[in-house]
């Protein structure tokens, strides 16, 4: 007799009611919604701007803090910005490619990461990094707000020589059309070092357990090099680019536990099962024993004649 006639479910019924439709990735595994992730970036962008018109009205503040800045690493002589500035000056070619590497690589490295993540990665791990990066910018632009820094470059023109502007780079954010839209009082904290490390991390998480992802790492090292030599960023923006990427970081992940968590709470309850209870089966007319489990009494002839 074939499976169909006999009353049980197919193999083939059973295992295409738990297989989902074609065409859809596992729940964890979609895809974030692209024009919300685009709508964050415009705000993100246009929140940038506000700030950055505040600029030239807070040209004094920056100055001062940038004196302070400096004047903090001379005494605690962690002040490698002018030594590395004016090695790098000295080295045309290298200026050069330093100098573009600082103008456009944040932007296509961190962009590029970002939407390769949310190609391949499952939506569990792709979620708490877009969230970590947005913090990260948060983060970045309350500081641009409310302590606003001039870089070295602005800071002492005669002791720092501006080596984008010199070398003519690429998408050069100090002159021209985009020197005009840039907040030039941004230094601290420097995002260079934020983007940078959120791109190295979203790389290893995604790396696999190979010893070569360790190498994702040089390049944030290298961007600080770059943002210090170019004379845009002192040291402690660098720590100050480290610690903002660190703080977002746990922030993101405490905000994926307590949702995860959230989520458990308010799913529906597995069923309770409640205890069996024995119902004694009704006796036929041929039983000789009573419904309630009493016997009953046997009729005789002797009886139906009484």
């Amino acid at each position: 007799m074939s499976p169909s006639n006999t009353g049980q479910p197919s193999d083939a019924g059973q295992s295409g009611a738990a297989r989902p439709r074609q065409g859809l990735l596992p729940r964890d595994s979609r895809r974030s919604r692209w024009w919300i992730d685009v709508l964050v970036i415009v705000w993100l962008c246009w929140l940038y701007d506000l700030i950055a018109n505040l600029a030239p009205v807070r040209q004094k503040q920056a100055l001062a803090h940038a004196s302070s800045i400096l004047h903090l690493e001379r005494v605690l002589h962690l002040d490698p910005e002018a030594a590395l500035n004016h090695w790098l000056a000295g080295h045309h070619t290298l200026a050069v490619w330093l100098s573009n590497y600082y103008d456009n690589a944040h932007f296509v490295v961190t962009l590029g990461v970002l939407g390769w993540i949310w190609l391949r990665a499952p939506l569990d791990v792709y979620r708490p990094l877009r969230n970590n990066l947005i913090l990260i910018n948060v983060i970045g632009m309350v500081v641009f707000w409310m302590y606003p820094t001039a870089p070295p470059r602005l800071y002492n023109p005669a002791g720092f020589s501006d080596v984008v502007a010199s070398t003519h780079a690429f998408g050069s954010w100090h002159s021209g059309t985009l020197g005009g839209v840039a907040n030039q009082f941004a230094a601290m904290p420097s995002l260079h070092i934020s983007w940078a490390m959120w791109s190295a991390l979203a790389i290893w998480r995604l790396a696999g357990t190979g010893r070569w992802r360790l190498a994702v790492w040089l390049y944030p090292l290298l961007t600080a090099l770059a943002v210090m030599a170019t004379a845009n960023h002192y040291l402690l923006d660098v720590v100050a680019g480290a610690a903002t990427f660190a703080v977002a970081t746990v922030l993101a992940d405490i905000s994926l536990r307590w949702s995860g968590a959230r989520r458990d709470r308010t799913a529906s309850p597995a069923a309770v099962a409640l205890p069996s209870v024995a119902v004694p089966a009704l006796a036929s007319d041929t039983d000789d024993v009573h419904p309630l489990g009493v016997s009953r009494p046997s009729v005789t002839g002797a009886d139906l004649s009484a």
